[in-house]
């Protein structure tokens, strides 16, 4: 949480137009573990809403300060979403969501060395530069930090380019 809090300024740096909204201190999420479960069962819903759910699930976390370990937060979210909540209710209470999650995560860490976020990378496993700022943290405050590599507007090409890559369109 503190390297979060301490980051969120970077992050407005190099998006100035996104939003960014702190956690309340008593409602930090103690584990996304819930939101990869959902994320899986919002799959079971089709391509579409899989995506849909996802990116509503990263902002909750990264912008809307929702504690996205909390059920009744991505019950919210599922039905913003307007998938079909019986079914989804069922699939995340199945045991098969958290199983296709622990072994997701054993594929990442043994056979492409995921270590942590964020990791870009396409389905063959060709990872993906991110462009982004590493801060020092002593004390839980920032001392120093990488250089930002492109910030605001100046960024949307680099990001463009590393999205058309990952779906394999030619570069513009």
């Amino acid at each position: 949480q503190d390297q979060l809090e301490q980051e969120w300024w970077l992050a407005a740096l190099q998006e100035p137009e996104a939003e960014f909204t702190p956690y309340p201190q008593d409602d930090w999420p103690r584990t996304t573990l819930p939101a990869f479960e959902v994320a899986w069962a919002a799959a079971r819903q089709g391509d579409a809403a899989a995506a849909d759910f996802d990116l509503r699930i990263r902002r909750a976390f990264f912008g809307q300060g929702r504690n996205i370990g909390r059920r009744e937060v991505l019950t919210a979210l599922a039905e913003e979403a307007g998938l079909d909540l019986p079914r989804f209710e069922r699939d995340f209470a199945s045991p098969e969501a958290r199983h296709a999650v622990e072994q997701e995560a054993k594929i990442g860490r043994e056979r492409f060395q995921v270590r942590g976020t964020p990791t870009l990378m396409l389905a063959d496993g060709t990872r993906l530069p991110w462009s982004m700022a590493h801060p020092r943290i002593r004390n839980r405050k920032i001392v120093a930090m990488s250089p930002l590599p492109c910030w605001g507007n100046g960024c949307d090409e680099a990001t463009r380019e590393l999205f058309r890559r990952a779906v394999g369109q030619p570069s513009a």
